[in-house]
């Protein structure tokens, strides 16, 4: 889970137990309010969508049945994750499952032992080619009420297209029940593997399916990130300059056309690319003036203008999503790496004061612009997974074991990030909730999977 980091040291440590003592919840309010997590959880009953027979036909195909259940699977495990809803147990379950409204039994479903406020239930069909789902969400606790929601999903009768409406209709859940913030559920995650013997760029679902290689540069890609539209990926490449030198520089890979984009190609080492907000500017870090600092330019690498200015590293830069206008990142100009904020044009810069000096990486920000997630290995620890509000400076722990867990990425609920850590051995690709619960393992190849980042839809 998480603790309350606070200074000085004895009156936190005292202070944090009393809270937790009293009211634990009050003491995390100013996070959970800032990830949305601090919402009370509708109570929400996940009925198994019933298989039914082609039209004419008395019994039902096995693979029906079988994506019957991989969408009625895929619903139970996106709504669980989701963050603001608590999922009835199946064995409090009536013995009449509805598949159409109809059959639907209000009393059975909002009486003990069920006690849901909300069912979601309906029915799949195979006929020939072609895939029918009809999904409702009802409240069950007012019978004379129209449906909550009422969806007629059609497509190719086949496992993944099953998948796919699955994570869409448990998206209109949670956008409905979360006052119109939309699921995560169809969103995908960007991430740096080894297993084809070199590091290339791969890209999976959320819930770590459908993995798959985008890039075959054969040399080493790191630091994906997605542009704000979702089209396009940069990342650092290993790539020959003007000169015939090969170097690190920014590649840009577009999803749409699966080819790489024109980006131009600079002296000595360049990598870490932060798109702006917009989507129309990237900043980087690059030495082609001696010290590696920080550079903008526009998504072609034309454009160039140098934003510091200063002896040391200055590198991992990431833009505030909401304003624009700030610009964290991470500079050993001090003596170690440290967290420093600044305008996006370079100016006010400031050092983030931690309790501990230690050793800090990877800083990303909330989508709300109020939250910074990153890695910190302080003095006597590992490396593990920190959120700061960056208004008041108050800093909440997500991680704490002996592997590392680094490079946080949040998802664009704000309820979700990706990270990764080396807890089984192997460095591969984790999630989990913005407070640092439900910790779920999504790689597990065991070849090094590294650098995650989490679409922005």
């Amino acid at each position: 889970m998480f603790r309350q980091i606070t200074r000085p040291a004895l009156a936190g440590s005292l202070l944090a137990l009393l809270l937790f003592l009293v009211t634990p919840a009050m003491a995390q309010d100013w996070f959970r309010t800032g990830t949305g997590l601090g919402v009370e959880k509708a109570r929400l009953a996940v009925a198994d969508f019933a298989a039914r027979p082609p039209q004419g036909q008395p019994s039902v195909p096995q693979p029906t049945q079988s994506m019957a259940r991989t969408f009625s699977d895929v619903l139970w495990a996106d709504l669980e994750f989701s963050g603001i809803l608590d999922l009835v147990s199946k064995s409090f379950f009536p013995q009449q499952i509805p598949a159409v409204p109809g059959e639907l039994n209000f009393v059975a479903w909002s009486e003990p032992p069920a006690a849901a406020h909300m069912l979601a239930f309906g029915n799949l069909q195979v006929s020939g080619k072609n895939l029918v789902i009809e999904a409702w969400l009802y409240d069950v606790r007012n019978a004379q009420a129209p449906p909550v929601l009422g969806k007629r999903y059609r497509g190719e009768a086949t496992e993944a297209e099953a998948r796919r409406f699955a994570h869409q209709f448990a998206d209109e859940i949670v956008s409905r029940l979360s006052g119109g913030l939309p699921g995560v559920a169809s969103t995908r995650i960007a991430f740096v593997s080894k297993r084809t013997g070199n590091k290339e760029i791969w890209v999976m679902d959320y819930d770590g399916a459908n993995q798959h290689r985008i890039t075959d540069l054969r040399t080493t890609a790191l630091t994906p990130r997605w542009s704000p539209d979702g089209a396009r990926i940069a990342f650092t490449c290993y790539a020959q300059t003007r000169e015939r030198i090969t170097s690190a520089q920014i590649c840009i890979h577009s999803l749409e056309t699966d080819k790489s984009i024109a980006f131009l190609r600079f002296t000595g080492t360049n990598s870490s690319p932060a798109w702006s907000p917009d989507g129309t500017k990237l900043m980087f870090m690059s030495s082609m003036h001696g010290d590696p600092e920080l550079f903008t330019s526009d998504s072609n690498g034309r454009n160039l203008k140098r934003i510091t200015y200063s002896a040391g590293v200055d590198t991992s830069p990431a833009w505030n999503p909401k304003t624009g206008q700030q610009v964290a990142f991470v500079s050993d100009r001090g003596g170690v790496p440290q967290l420093y904020i600044m305008n996006a044009d370079g100016s006010n810069s400031e050092r983030i004061i931690l309790e501990d000096m230690g050793y800090v990486i990877d800083p990303a920000w909330s989508p709300n612009g109020q939250l910074l997630a990153f890695s910190w290995r302080r003095p006597d620890g590992n490396f593990d997974i920190y959120v700061m509000d960056i208004a008041t400076r108050s800093l909440v722990e997500l991680t704490r074991d002996a592997a590392r867990n680094e490079r946080p990425s949040w998802a664009p609920d704000g309820r979700h990030i990706v990270f990764e850590s080396t807890r089984t051995g192997t460095r591969e690709i984790w999630t989990m909730l913005a407070d640092g619960s439900q910790p779920r393992q999504l790689t597990f190849d065991g070849r090094e999977n590294s650098s995650p980042n989490w679409s922005p839809r």
